[in-house]
């Protein structure tokens, strides 16, 4: 995929221009958003990453398309994994919610930086060295297993770490003061929690990436692609939070669904290396010919209906769970007691 210099700036321009225009419509002035209007600009933010994977397709072929596709779907499902984490951090700083906009638009910042940066580097290292593809698969299975021993586990201890550990490098006040990231304690300039909350989630978030580069490049190999369909799940991602935080822990099988999705690309990396091998110690260092590639189409099936199935097992199982509950406070004698003992 050949893509010139003037559409990576205009692309560039575009992503900030959308996170400038998201800071000062929204952010800016501190509020908690309804549940209305976070609905109406999740979809706006879903729209315009919709439209751009068309434009992709129709202007380049449907095949990047396609690759666009999947890796915007795994990469969103991914950001939705991780808004668990933003929960409890936001939770852990007891960050009052109308300046939890300014902390997320902020942590998206860090993270569109990061990503980039990681991308380049991982784009130079594909290129030069074609075994970093066995290293993703193998991390991939890793990462699914990791989701499902407790990902979200894993992922809380190794944060609380990190806020440990910034709370001891960073001189910060016990309360907070409006949305200023600096305040005076007698005499003395600290940051306030909000700046703190804004370093752990933008941290954070450089570890999340650990999960989301190897997948998409198990997707696509497109720096162009892989760049955008990582930036278009994350914006948006502020509005989503507002507007699912009620219902994340009502996906009880989406880390389930993210190791089904995890360990399928790293099977589609670990074929894509053998096509493409040139280890000495595999195969005589010849590439495995008769290794089958997986197409694009069977990949963005896949990942749309294993989060299809999680999604709805999921909702089944809460609401299960729910008249259960309700059954169980209703029912008399429980405890061995009735109404009429009353």
């Amino acid at each position: 995929m050949d893509v010139h210099f003037i559409t990576w700036a205009i692309t560039i321009a575009g992503i900030i221009g959308l996170l400038f225009f998201d800071f000062f419509s929204h952010v800016r002035t501190p509020h908690e958003p309804t549940i209305k209007e976070s609905a109406i600009w999740s979809g706006v933010y879903i729209g315009i990453a919709i439209l751009f994977g068309v434009g992709v397709g129709v202007f380049s072929n449907w095949t990047y398309g396609g690759e666009y596709f999947a890796g915007w779907i795994t990469e969103k499902a991914l950001s939705v994994d991780n808004l668990f984490v933003f929960l409890i951090i936001m939770t852990s700083f007891a960050v009052p919610r109308i300046y939890q906009q300014k902390v997320l638009l902020v942590g998206i910042a860090i993270a569109l930086l990061s990503r980039g940066l990681f991308i380049a580097a991982g784009v130079v290292i594909i290129e030069n060295f074609s075994w970093v593809f066995y290293l993703f698969g193998i991390l991939l299975f890793w990462l699914a297993y990791s989701q499902v021993r407790g990902g979200h586990d894993d992922k809380d201890e190794a944060d609380s770490k990190l806020i440990r550990a910034l709370r001891r490098v960073i001189p910060t006040s016990t309360d907070y003061d409006g949305q200023k990231l600096t305040t005076k304690v007698d005499g003395k300039r600290l940051f306030t929690p909000l700046f703190l909350v804004m370093v752990a989630i933008g941290l954070t978030d450089v570890l999340f990436a650990l999960d989301s580069i190897p997948a998409i490049f198990g997707l696509t190999q497109e720096a162009y692609i892989v760049f955008t369909a990582n930036a278009f799940s994350l914006l948006g991602l502020r509005q989503l939070y507002f507007l699912i935080s009620g219902l994340l822990e009502r996906l009880v099988y989406l880390a389930q669904g993210l190791a089904v999705i995890l360990a399928f690309i790293g099977v589609k990396l670990l074929f894509h290396a053998l096509h493409v091998n040139e280890v000495p110690f595999i195969n005589g260092g010849r590439p495995i010919e008769w290794i089958p590639e997986i197409p694009i189409w069977f990949s963005l099936g896949f990942i749309l209906l294993t989060i299809a199935v999680a999604t709805f097992l999921s909702l089944a199982k809460t609401r299960r769970d729910a008249r259960a509950a309700a059954a169980a406070g209703t029912r008399p004698g429980v405890s061995g007691t009735t109404d009429a003992d009353h």
